[in-house]
């Protein structure tokens, strides 16, 4: 009997050690630079946004945050690195629509599990698609555009940024929605992908904001509409692909930081408010609005949330498109 009551009071002061262990760490957090993974090409919106918020939260730690950039897999490379990184507060991931909420159905095989490997810590931003066109396409309204498209069976090349990406899945949702084909041609990433459009090698692409805006302005491209459920700040003439006659349509493009499962929650805490206010400096602000984007600081619970309503919606149209990549 007091045998077994030592071993108890040993195991149970074994659990409590460890518990002030971890709350200390965390009070102490961060004594390093901490990475942050993103799982797109430099230059990009996650990119962007990365940098922005690690400047602002570098100067409220007093550490280094480093944007490491991880691009391939529709975003998978950047998630299972982080999945299966130490969950102490040093290696974070700017997470993304793309590998939360398209992945896990797109994908038949994963090195890591996108529901219990990561936890959330705040969403960033929403930094919308616009559906773009070379300017010799027929058709100057999202109607025409449909009935040439209608008409023409695989003889146009529509590109996305990948396969797995959400561009690939906002040409899925419009075909269905649109009752069109066309020749789906996936590039690894934008640039590749804006640069055969520009030079008319193929037609049609969803793209963020702030690559395709110079080229809109410019005259080098034609802005069909907006992909998110709001019209852009930066393009409020454009409409949304719903208000221009695929109604309800809507692929919203949120960016959010994400932790291995298993980081204390005092850390998690830590980096949400740390993060939320950040968002709020105003030259972080300044360059989420510029990419045509809004601010969307978050609870951990809010982002969970968002994540498995998008993932439930992306799913639909994995499934009734027949989208799949082995």
């Amino acid at each position: 009997m007091q045998v077994h009551l030592r071993r108890t009071v040993v195991s149970l002061l074994s659990v409590f050690a460890l518990l002030i262990s971890l709350h200390l760490q965390a009070q102490s957090w961060p004594t390093k630079p901490v990475r942050v993974l993103v799982p797109f090409p430099p230059a990009g919106a996650a990119d962007l946004l990365t940098r922005a918020l690690g400047k602002r939260l570098s100067e409220t730690w007093g550490q280094s945050v480093v944007a490491e950039n991880r691009p391939g897999a529709g975003g998978n490379i950047a998630a299972e690195a982080v999945a299966k990184s130490a969950p102490d507060g040093y290696t974070l991931l700017m997470g993304a629509v793309t590998t939360h909420a398209v992945g896990m159905s797109l994908y038949n095989k994963l090195g890591y599990d996108l529901e219990k490997d990561l936890l959330s810590v705040s969403l960033v931003a929403n930094v919308p698609h616009v559906l773009v066109a070379h300017p010799s396409t027929p058709g100057h309204t999202l109607n025409d555009l449909l009935a040439y498209l209608r008409t023409q069976g695989n003889k146009v090349n529509f590109a996305s940024q990948g396969n797995g990406t959400l561009s690939h899945l906002e040409l899925e949702l419009m075909r269905s929605m649109g009752g069109f084909t066309v020749n789906h041609i996936p590039y690894k990433g934008s640039a590749p992908a804006m640069t055969d459009l520009l030079s008319g090698n193929v037609t049609l692409l969803f793209d963020s904001i702030p690559s395709s805006l110079p080229h809109i302005r410019a005259g080098k491209l034609r802005g069909v509409g907006v992909a998110s459920s709001r019209r852009s700040s930066v393009l409020p003439e454009l409409p949304t692909l719903s208000e221009a006659g695929l109604n309800g349509f809507a692929a919203d493009s949120w960016f959010g930081v994400m932790v291995p499962a298993g980081t204390p929650r005092d850390i998690v805490m830590r980096l949400n408010t740390d993060i939320v206010k950040a968002l709020e400096a105003t030259e972080v602000k300044d360059i989420i609005t510029r990419q045509g984007g809004e601010v969307m600081g978050s609870t951990p619970d809010r982002m969970a949330a968002q994540i498995r309503g998008d993932r439930e919606k992306w799913g639909r149209v994995v499934r009734d498109s027949g989208a799949k990549i082995e």
